[in-house]
């Protein structure tokens, strides 16, 4: 079942970092979020 979660939680969080990134930097930067930061924004999703 651990295993399950933690693909799930992979995926969302793949996903996530994968929507962000398409954004340009305007529209990130309207959400309050650098490029840079994506990742952590993304890890924080799960």
């Amino acid at each position: 079942m651990n295993l399950i979660r933690n693909y799930r939680n992979w995926r969302r969080y793949r996903e996530t970092v994968t929507e962000l990134s398409r954004l340009t930097n305007r529209e990130l930067t309207d959400l309050g979020i650098s490029r840079g930061d994506i990742p952590f924004v993304a890890k924080k999703s799960i």
